[in-house]
């Protein structure tokens, strides 16, 4: 077989097959299909994704530039080659981002009587409303910044809104200053609602960029704005800290403030602003024409969000299911000595594991609680039960990841919250972020202890739940009970390495123990027997176990993968591909379940993980791969979290061999897949 090297003909480059998943994002907004308000959240998705795109991915590049470094990456494709192709596709997505957002969604939305009111809208009717409100609520708060030898160009924080303002005349102290800077309001909301007897519109709301510019020339009296223009400067956000450090949480903090000022990396600014302006801002934050957006419209999409009550410019609601079994007035604990539970969400409702919180917080017979936390949030339901539990006197222990991206301030909130109720609290491993999601309750009956276990695919985030699709299982196995009591003494503990009998954990055995598995599915193939692997996970980028499914291949086995976001693996190449099919589904949940399944002769294993197939996931964190072992859930996983995916044919896009990805097409209407709708269908049979 092949020793596959490492270059562009054998791996795609991760920056580029990320941004191609955010591409997928956009063509959401163009697909006409979808209702009117959704296709503007996609938008909204697709200027968030590329918000973080910049602050970590590009900046990372760039980082890698301004030293000098050498980017080992198995495509092999030299940073400023990466860092090129990238802009060239960001500006020409861009351009479509607002393409659609003027051409389309905003006229469409006006005939729906919902108006988006910029600068160049306003209209003689507004003015006088404008002009208190900016009067009353927004003047008082903006501070102006002249540019002279007095006020050199203040710091702007990452993402903040601003405007740079061209001027004639002498200010109060017979100074002639040619420009300013306006940092707009945080405290003040970048949408404000007009109302209706002023725009004529129920649905009404004008920018606060439109309020400023509109006023622009009170803040400067006595002299003449005769410019301005809003933009915005993307920063550097990524956190790196040191693994020698006395205390994570205090290091964390200190490292929260700075991330507000790293280097720059983007310049938005109106596309009619003044070259000369553009260049004296380009040179301010040490940026090229490479780094910089002219934007034609609002900048920052990501602030349009709405909270329109508009339900038929809307997806139909749908309401996660309880699953029938839970719905009986029955201890939980009593259903799971009974059986194993699967849930899907967002198709099944995440109520059932708050509820097994709950009842495991008030049950005299509870006498200890676990759990890992990894975005939860100081108002969760989970973490205000974890917290009632330990005021009750159980042995509440909680392994909170503060280093989930983002999420770092609200974290260090929870962990307060705990500590306060009396919880032990546990940061994890510096140096390995703990990204399991696990549940372990230990309760006494009949004078033994019982253990009842939680192992999920996602986040403990009610939010996230009804938006992600992910995994649950609950089980009282004895087997997979103890090693989730082994990953908790070795994630609270400094013993050695947990020696688990069900799991695969990593950072110790996930990896070597998937390259086992392809490796036998190539022996099944070799001595003539059905071999078959099916991942479904967000990304793929590790090396070694792209090269394993590329051996794999050669031998006979039958490949597919569902990868949502990032696949570095090149699918359908002559003499190393040709049995692999990559497929990606972007729809309107977030695809976010991790499955790998084996045929394994016949014997079919099916696990569930909180990894992905990626090197930080395999090597730099605490997750977790639990095999399912009762044959009716199996089963149900195999047929609709992996068979269901792969006939999908409306929300589905395959990988090509020259790195784009086409949609599948269906022109039979009779013939039309999607999985997730079905996932909801089925649901809705069994209310």
């Amino acid at each position: 077989m092949q020793n596959f090297q490492h270059s562009s003909e054998t791996y795609f480059n991760r920056e580029l097959s990320l941004f191609e998943f955010n591409r997928r994002v956009l063509a959401q907004a163009q697909d006409s299909r979808l209702p009117l308000l959704e296709r503007l959240n996609f938008l909204i998705i697709f200027a968030r994704n590329l918000d973080e795109f910049f602050e970590i991915r590009i900046a990372g590049l760039m980082k890698q530039l301004d030293l000098n470094a050498i980017a080992r990456t198995p495509d092999a494709l030299p940073t400023e080659v990466v860092l090129q192709a990238l802009s060239q596709a960001v500006h020409e997505s861009v351009k479509t981002q607002y393409g659609i957002l003027n051409q389309a969604i905003l006229p469409a939305l006006q005939n729906q009587g919902i108006q988006f009111i910029q600068y160049q809208d306003i209209e003689e009717k507004h003015k006088p409303w404008i002009a208190n409100f900016f009067a009353k609520d927004v003047q008082p708060v903006l501070t102006p910044i002249s540019l002279d030898p007095s006020h050199p160009f203040p710091r702007l924080v990452n993402k903040s809104l601003n405007f740079i303002v061209s001027l004639e005349g002498k200010d109060a102290f017979g100074r002639e200053i040619a420009m300013a800077i306006v940092p707009a309001p945080r405290s003040l909301p970048r949408l404000i609602h007009l109302p209706a007897e002023v725009a004529g519109s129920a649905d009404a709301q004008i920018f606060l960029t439109a309020i400023i510019q509109q006023h622009i020339s009170d803040l400067f009296p006595g002299m003449r704005a005769t410019g301005c223009y809003a933009f915005r400067v993307t920063r550097n956000a990524d956190l790196i800290l040191s693994e020698d450090v006395d205390d994570l949480a205090v290091a964390l903090k200190d490292e929260l403030s700075s991330r507000r000022f790293g280097r720059a990396v983007r310049l938005e600014i109106e596309e009619d602003c003044p070259a000369g302006i553009i260049q004296y801002l380009l040179d301010e934050f040490d940026l090229s024409e490479q780094e910089l957006y002219r934007i034609h419209g609002p900048i920052n999409l990501s602030r349009l969000s709405s909270s329109f009550d508009r339900p038929e410019l809307k997806y139909p609601l749908f309401t996660p299911i309880i699953p029938k079994i839970f719905r009986k007035q029955q201890s939980m604990f009593d259903i799971l000595k009974a059986q194993d539970v699967l849930l899907h969400h967002p198709f099944d409702s995440f109520q059932p594991v708050i509820s097994l919180l709950k009842e495991a917080a008030k049950d005299p017979k509870v006498l200890a609680m676990k759990q890992t936390l990894y975005r939860s949030g100081p108002d969760s339901e989970i973490v205000q039960v974890l917290a009632e539990a330990a005021r009750n006197g159980k042995e509440v222990t909680a392994v909170i990841e503060l280093r989930a991206r983002f999420d770092e301030e609200s974290n260090i909130m929870v962990a307060n919250i705990l500590q306060e109720a009396g919880a032990v609290v546990v940061y994890g491993i510096v140096g390995y972020k703990t990204h399991a999601k696990m549940i372990l309750i230990v309760r006494r009956e009949s004078g033994q202890l019982r253990r009842y276990v939680h192992l999920g695919t996602g986040n403990y985030h009610a939010g996230n739940a009804r938006m992600y699709t992910d995994y649950g299982l609950m089980t009282t196995q004895p087997e997979v009970c103890e090693d989730v009591h082994r990953m908790f003494q070795e994630l609270t503990g400094m013993g050695k390495m947990a020696k688990l009998k069900a799991l695969l954990h990593a950072p110790f055995t996930l990896h070597s123990e998937l390259l086992r598995l392809i490796d036998q599915e190539i022996a099944f193939a070799q001595a003539g027997k059905t071999a078959r692997i099916i991942i479904k996970a967000n990304a793929l980028t590790e090396p070694q176990l792209i090269a394993a499914l590329y051996r794999a291949s050669e031998a006979g086995v039958k490949v597919d993968l569902i990868i949502r976001s990032i696949c570095c693996l090149i699918p359908q190449v002559k003499g190393m591909s040709d049995n692999i099919h990559v497929r990606s589904i972007v729809g309107r949940f977030l695809e976010h379940t991790r499955v790998y399944y084996f045929e394994h002769g016949g014997e079919k294993k099916l696990y569930c993980a909180s990894a992905d197939w990626m090197g930080r996931n395999l090597f730099s964190r605490v997750e977790t791969c639990f095999p399912i072992l009762d044959a009716r859930l199996k089963k149900r996983i195999f047929k609709d979290g992996l068979i269901n995916y792969l006939q999908d044919n409306q929300n589905a896009w395959e990988l090509q061999a020259d790195g784009h990805w086409k949609k599948a097409a269906c022109t039979d209407p009779a013939q039309a897949h999607s999985a997730q709708r079905l996932l909801m269908e089925q649901k809705l049979l069994k209310v």
